[in-house]
């Protein structure tokens, strides 16, 4: 364990559940999953995709097709802002079963805030470049696979980051991870995938800076500098890199690591352990682990949640515990 580890982080993870009732099948009452009183058939999805992108369009078309071949009716709103998605799930929210999200983690950010306001179920069909969320919450690729879960998955309840009263599933990034998600270009995305990633973080590895911040939290009260400060709510993030290798989604914690090396050779040396959540056992990287944290910079600096920039420096990070309902396989692996 690196000597930097505070004092705030908790001697043993608490154990989360592996298992939560509620199959979406006829016989499970409306109101268990935020519906009516009634009961009928469990059939009904929303439907919500990007189709702004090529990618978008032909995920959606995807989805739609196994949906279809799974016998499940559906309505379509896109990812659009003219659309106010959250409006459009909580006028629904009585009207179908799940919310069904055809995209990756950009398209799933844009849904946390409506889900934790409905309480409906959330079904993830993997579509984009990095799927983190589906990747740590074992959400098969396959959509047809995706689409049974319906019938043969289980409900899991998971935890949700909020960074300045801004949702994120997976990890909110300061410095080198946020210069990556600006230098990301959605035509190399496209056409790379998780790979694009690899490319963005050469480039940014020329251009990023150490900054200054300060650190607070239970138990933390540091002024640091560092190339990069992520929080994770999460397992993985940019295309499958651990925030922390004993993270869960639903551990009620939040992880923090910030990298102060002293130079860009030692984090390039360092790169393998960040790679595999190992970066706790290099010396001059800091990690702990609580549920609220400040971050303050003397510069602004700007804040990316799940690869999107959404808010900036400074930054208060807290955590929703089992806030958002999703339909993963039953066997869904634990660290």
């Amino acid at each position: 364990m690196s000597p930097f580890s505070p004092q705030c982080a908790p001697a043993a993870r608490p154990p989360a559940r592996d298992r939560f009732p509620g199959r979406l099948t006829a016989a499970v009452e409306d109101c268990a999953l935020g519906g009516s009183t009634t009961r009928r058939p469990r059939r009904h999805l929303l439907l919500i995709a990007n189709p702004q992108s090529r990618r978008g369009r032909e995920g959606l078309g995807a989805a739609k097709a196994a949906l279809k071949e799974g016998g499940y009716s559906f309505e379509t709103v896109p990812l659009d802002r003219d659309w106010k998605l959250g409006e459009q799930i909580h006028t629904r929210r009585h009207l179908v079963d799940a919310v069904a999200v055809a995209g990756g983690d950009g398209t799933l950010n844009a849904v946390a805030q409506p889900l934790i306001d409905t309480g409906l179920p959330l079904l993830i069909l993997p579509t984009g470049s990095a799927n983190d969320l589906a990747r740590t919450l074992g959400i098969p690729t396959d959509l047809a696979r995706a689409v049974d879960l319906l019938n043969s998955g289980q409900i899991r309840e998971i935890d949700v980051g909020i960074a300045n009263g801004h949702a994120f599933f997976n990890v909110a990034s300061i410095g080198l991870a946020a210069l990556v998600t600006q230098l990301v270009h959605s035509k190399v995305k496209k056409l790379l995938g998780p790979a694009a990633y690899g490319l963005a973080a050469l480039q940014a590895l020329t251009k990023v800076r150490p900054f200054t911040a300060h650190i607070r939290g239970a138990g933390w009260n540091i002024e640091v500098k560092t190339f990069q400060i992520s929080v994770g709510n999460g397992r993985y993030y940019g295309g499958g890199t651990p925030v922390e290798a004993r993270a869960q989604i639903d551990d009620g914690q939040l992880d923090l690591y910030s990298l102060e090396v002293s130079d860009l050779l030692r984090l390039l040396l360092i790169a393998p352990k960040i790679r595999h959540g190992r970066q706790g056992l290099a010396a001059q990287v800091r990690v702990g682990a609580c549920t609220r944290f400040e971050v303050h910079t003397r510069r602004v600096h700007p804040v990316s949640l799940d690869g999107e920039i959404v808010t900036q420096t400074p930054v208060i990070f807290t955590i929703r515990p089992r806030a958002v309902r999703v339909l993963t396989p039953q066997d869904t692996p634990r660290a």
